[in-house]
């Protein structure tokens, strides 16, 4: 297993060797005359957990929903363990790349969303089972084994034959992370994961991000505006505001010590 990599060992393990899992060169995504995100540069190491605050419209849900390649960025390059994503080379030469490519560059990473996306039709067992058989080419019998374990992970292991229709907001969310886990993702990405649930729903799914945390074996990148959440898990926080990361450290800097003046202003609505 991986240790967590915390954020005062990241300038050690990079000098041992520790390659980023993660690596945005540049970046920059413009939607028509708005630039969302204006030149991001970051780094994220295998096993790092990393929480993404800031007001709504800074850029924070566009920087994950790149790499999961949901959105193309205009400029700059995104690296996945070691192989360019929105490129590949063909006769010597880096070209855009094509959707075979695409799928396997992001084989490696898994995302949870904000609404829940689950199939209505499918169990919750089929809903977890979808993915591996399909993409991963996983017997049917590894695929159940598998998903069947990821849901007494998430604690909801006596709800395999249970269809979305019949649970809670937050049991659907913890499907989401099941059906996410089973594909056992190098990187895993939560976009809001709380922002849609009920506030007394909040708290169990927490739990579950945070149980999967701790086993500190792939790395996360929480897009989040639970603050004291993030002074939990995450190994550092980066503040996105207008596009570009202003702030970043260990959350005992970033959010219980901002030097930002717009940083200290937004975690004043969250902190009092």
């Amino acid at each position: 297993m991986v240790d967590t990599v915390t954020s005062e060992e990241q300038t050690a393990n990079v000098n041992k060797g520790l390659d980023p899992i993660v690596k945005y060169e540049n970046v920059h995504k413009s939607f028509g005359d708005v630039d969302v995100l204006k030149g991001i540069n970051l780094d994220i190491l295998p096993g790092e957990k990393v929480a993404v605050i800031g007001p709504s419209g800074s850029g924070k849900t566009t920087i994950i929903r790149m790499l999961m390649t949901l959105e193309e960025p205009t400029s700059g390059h995104i690296i996945v363990d070691g192989k360019n994503l929105w490129e590949m080379e063909k006769n010597g030469e880096l070209v855009p790349a094509n959707e075979k490519h695409l799928r396997q560059v992001r084989g490696d990473i898994g995302m949870v969303f904000q609404h829940f996306n689950l199939f209505p039709h499918m169990t919750i067992l089929e809903n977890c089972m979808t993915a591996p058989t399909h993409v991963k080419k996983m017997s049917k019998k590894e695929a159940k084994e598998q998903s069947i374990q990821m849901l007494e992970k998430v604690g909801l292991g006596d709800k395999l034959d249970n269809y979305p229709n019949q649970l809670s907001g937050g049991q659907k969310q913890r499907v989401a992370m099941a059906r996410a886990l089973v594909m056992r993702p190098k990187v895993m990405l939560f976009d809001e994961v709380t922002s849609a649930l009920d506030p007394e729903l909040v708290g169990e799914v927490l739990e579950v991000i945070r149980d999967i945390a701790n086993e500190g074996e792939m790395a996360m990148v929480l897009v989040t505006h639970e603050m004291e959440f993030a002074i939990d898990v995450a190994d550092r926080v980066l503040f996105l505001d207008e596009g570009v990361i202003a702030e970043e450290g260990p959350p005992s800097e970033v959010i219980q010590n901002p030097k930002n003046e717009r940083l200290q202003t937004f975690l004043h609505r969250f902190l009092g």
